[in-house]
C-alpha cells in the first residue's frame, strides 16, 4: 500500500514541486505569493520568526498548515483549524447528465462571486490560475464550481466545491467532482482535499463519492497586529 508520505505536508512539497513558481522560499519555511494563496509551511518541526514577520508585512491573515509555528511579537494566533485531508484512489462511479466546462479568465468575475458566497478569504487574486476549474451553467449563468488548488508531481487537491444556494441539491457539486477527478487521474496524479472537521455535510458528500479520510491537520490562522 502506497504510503503518500509527501500528503504529510502538502503545502511545503507543492511549493517544492509543481506550484515552485509560486513559492516565498524562506529556507525552512515556505509561503504562496500572496497574490495566489495565503498557506505556508514549515518543512520540520523548527521556527522561523523572521520570515513570518517578513510574510506579515505582504499579507495580513495567513494560515501556516501543519507544524505549528514559533509566532514573532508582530502577529497573533487568532485560532487552530482542525481539517480533515482525505484521498480518493479508485473512479467514481457516476454519470453527469450537465454540461460542464473548463472555466477561462473571461470567467473569473463570476467566480469571485461564488466564492464569496463560502471563503473569500481563501481566495486570492490569483487562485484561479493555481490550477483548472470547471463549471456548471444555467440560463447563461455560472452556478457551480469546482477547481484544483495546491498541486505536487503525484496529486493534485480538488478545491472550491461551491454551488449557489439557489441551485443546491440538484447533483452539480457531485458532477464537478466527478469531472475534475477524472482529468486529475487522467494526468496520472491522485485527488486530495481538505475540509474543516467541523464541516458535515461536505464531509459526507465526500465519503459518499469515494474519499477515505488521510489524516487530521492543523490550520493555524495567523493575523498582523495593527
Amino acid at each position: 500500500m502506497k504510503s503518500h508520505k509527501k500528503l504529510e505536508n502538502p503545502i511545503w512539497n507543492s511549493l517544492s514541486e509543481t506550484h515552485k513558481q509560486y513559492a516565498l522560499d524562506f529556507g525552512n519555511i515556505k509561503f504562496y505569493h500572496p497574490d495566489y494563496s495565503p498557506f505556508g509551511a514549515l518543512q520540520h518541526d523548527t521556527n522561523d520568526v523572521e520570515a513570518i514577520t517578513e510574510y506579515s508585512k505582504l499579507l495580513g491573515n495567513f494560515l501556516i498548515v501543519g507544524h505549528k509555528p514559533k509566532l514573532p511579537s508582530n502577529v497573533v494566533l487568532k485560532s487552530e483549524l482542525i481539517g480533515l485531508q482525505m484521498i480518493l484512489e479508485q473512479n467514481i462511479e457516476l454519470n453527469i447528465k450537465e454540461s460542464i466546462r473548463k472555466l477561462n479568465e473571461s470567467h473569473l468575475h463570476e467566480v469571485i462571486q461564488l466564492v464569496k458566497l463560502v471563503y473569500p478569504e481563501y481566495f486570492k487574486k490569483k487562485t484561479f490560475f493555481m490550477g483548472n476549474y470547471y463549471g456548471i451553467f444555467i440560463n447563461q449563468k455560472l452556478v457551480a464550481i469546482t477547481g484544483e488548488r495546491m498541486q505536487m508531481d503525484d496529486y493534485i487537491e480538488v478545491s472550491a466545491v461551491i454551488t449557489h444556494p439557489e441551485h443546491t441539491g440538484k447533483g452539480y457539486a457531485k458532477q464537478l467532482i466527478k469531472h475534475t477527478v477524472d482529468h486529475i487521474f487522467n494526468r496520472n496524479k491522485i485527488p486530495i482535499l481538505h475540509v474543516a472537521e467541523s464541516n458535515v455535510g461536505p464531509i459526507n458528500l465526500y465519503k459518499t463519492l469515494g474519499f477515505i479520510t488521510r489524516r487530521k491537520m492543523s490550520f493555524w490562522n495567523i493575523s498582523r497586529n495593527l
